[in-house]
């Protein structure tokens, strides 16, 4: 294949979705954590400046933390059409947010730790029902780099190399999987070609999840895991991109970016599958019109969205 090279160009495959109304930005809310659904709506939560605190150190949305208790409000966003949701008394310090079915929501802080030696590991997982309340909580492991759900409601988590090697049963496989009631529904068991060191993202492709990481072992490299949730069956391929930020597969073809920390632009890199192996076949350096930062891009079904500042947009494989 010949491969294609762009610079600075727009790419016609690329929408934006939705932006933070001006209206919350005036009234001093921040546009925080972020997910995509299985029916492909997108969902942001956002919190007041009164409850957060903003960090040096990472620049972007990610740098402002809150403390907790704090007060949130769900908006999601399905075909241009907005359902705001106050989440009132939120006790985790989330790095994640996801969907469930029957509108309800997940979030989920990043680390957690035991009270003691050897003593059960604290909750780090809360499910919201469609209205905001509580309805459980319960431990996804330590050090969560990368999570996903899929359309039945299981949660997908990829680890770091804290979590890995924390002592928690399953971060210390590198990949799980979950039900809704937190427990432990699918590990590795010897099926990766290798130990994961980190999860970088994830994605869903119909009733197919794909987690993305890298290894320090003997093999080394970045691998893209594709999962069967039905069937448990897990195949891995090497990864064209070493460590992308965002991740969307259809059949063999395939769409990363790789950023430039903070910049308002990224790379869109197109790849399609033969027989064992993805190559890329197209790069384009992507103008975004905001910031790209951590924890940019998630894929659904052939469809990568990324983040840009306070703006959201859609790439097609």
């Amino acid at each position: 294949m010949n491969l294609r090279s762009t610079t600075d160009r727009p790419d016609p495959t690329t929408h934006r979705v939705w932006r933070l109304p001006t209206a919350d930005a005036v009234r001093g809310r921040r546009a925080l954590w972020w997910s995509v659904g299985p029916a492909g709506e997108l969902a942001v939560l956002l919190v007041s400046r009164k409850y957060l605190t903003r960090r040096r150190y990472p620049r972007g949305w990610v740098g402002w933390w809150p403390g907790t208790p704090f007060t949130g409000e769900l908006v999601t966003i399905t075909d241009g059409e907005e359902r705001r949701t106050t989440v009132k008394d939120i006790r985790v310090s989330p790095s994640h947010l996801a969907l469930l079915p029957d509108a309800r929501f997940l979030l989920v802080s990043g680390r957690t730790s035991r009270d003691e030696a050897g003593g059960p590991w604290r909750a780090n997982a809360v499910v919201y029902s469609a209205s905001g309340s509580p309805e459980r909580e319960f431990c996804l492991g330590d050090d969560i780099t990368a999570l996903t759900t899929d359309a039945d409601g299981g949660i997908w988590t990829a680890h770091g190399d804290e979590g890995i090697y924390g002592g928690h049963p399953e971060s210390g496989a590198g990949l799980a999987g979950w039900n809704d009631l937190g427990e432990a529904a699918w590990a590795p068991g010897g099926r990766l070609p290798d130990h994961p060191l980190q999860g970088c993202t994830a994605a869903t492709e119909d009733d197919r999840v794909w987690l993305v990481w890298y290894s320090g072992g003997s093999r080394g490299g970045t691998y893209l895991t594709r999962i069967t949730p039905s069937t448990g069956a897990a195949t891995s391929y090497r990864s064209p991109v070493h460590s992308p930020d965002g991740f969307a597969v259809r059949g063999n073809r395939a769409v990363f970016t790789d950023r430039d920390h903070n910049k308002r632009s990224t790379e869109l890199l197109r790849a399609e599958l033969d027989g064992d192996t993805w190559s890329v076949t197209a790069r384009t350096r992507l103008r975004t019109p905001g910031r790209v930062v951590l924890h940019c891009g998630q894929g659904r079904d052939g469809l990568l969205w990324l983040r840009a500042g306070d703006t959201w947009l859609r790439t097609e494989v």
